[in-house]
């Protein structure tokens, strides 16, 4: 990797330019132009350059890409080339849909455990795990190896479930509360707001209407 300074929108496209290019494979294209790639991202083939240029070179001149190595390189590069063990903390409706989305599994993220702090919840199983108090979070971390930690919990209990995450030493959270947390410098957090893309295309739409 050439910079540890790399913009959080590349890594943004990173995860486009994996979608667009394992549907290439899956349609049976080996080989694609940085232009059509371009194309099939929506930017400019420059940008793709640019973007890719953080991890190394690619690409071959006068032919383009070799669509499984720049598959493989940018999962190396960005650390997806293995299974990373998650926990989520709210088994609510987003909770339930995230553990019934078994596309996190294929995509290299696996939730392993699932933790509520509703009495009513705790020792159900719902989708093969059973539903646990997050005061035991802090003993199965090491136990089951999680690193990752989502939170679906309702805004106001956010904030106890990314303390429990911090308690068991985990290394990173997703949060879906539509709420801030407060957390060590050391853990990175991406906060998953639904509203902000509502928001966004509810201004494009106005903006175009004027």
């Amino acid at each position: 990797m050439k910079s540890e300074h790399i913009p959080k929108a590349t890594i943004g496209r990173l995860a486009v330019y994996i979608q667009v290019l394992e549907n290439l494979l899956r349609d049976g294209n080996e080989v694609i132009s940085s232009e059509r790639l371009a194309r099939a991202c929506s930017v400019n083939s420059s940008q793709i350059r640019k973007d890719l240029a953080y991890f190394g070179e690619f690409g071959v001149r006068g032919v383009g890409y070799y669509v499984q190595e720049l598959i493989t390189s940018i999962k190396q590069s960005l650390g997806i080339d293995r299974q990373w063990k998650c926990a989520l903390i709210g088994v609510g409706n987003m909770g339930s849909a995230l553990l019934r989305h078994h596309d996190f599994e294929k995509r290299g993220f696996k939730i392993c455990a699932a933790f509520d702090c509703d009495p009513d919840k705790i020792g159900l199983e719902f989708e093969g795990m059973e539903i646990v108090c997050p005061t035991h979070l802090k003993e199965q971390a090491p136990e089951l190896n999680l690193e990752i930690g989502i939170i679906a919990t309702p805004p106001d209990r956010a904030q106890r479930a990314a303390n429990h995450l911090v308690e068991a030493n985990i290394r990173g959270i997703i949060n879906f509360a539509p709420s801030r947390i407060n957390v060590p410098k050391h853990i990175p957090v991406e906060y998953v707001d639904f509203f902000d893309h509502l928001y966004s295309i509810a201004f494009q739409i106005t903006l175009g209407n004027d």
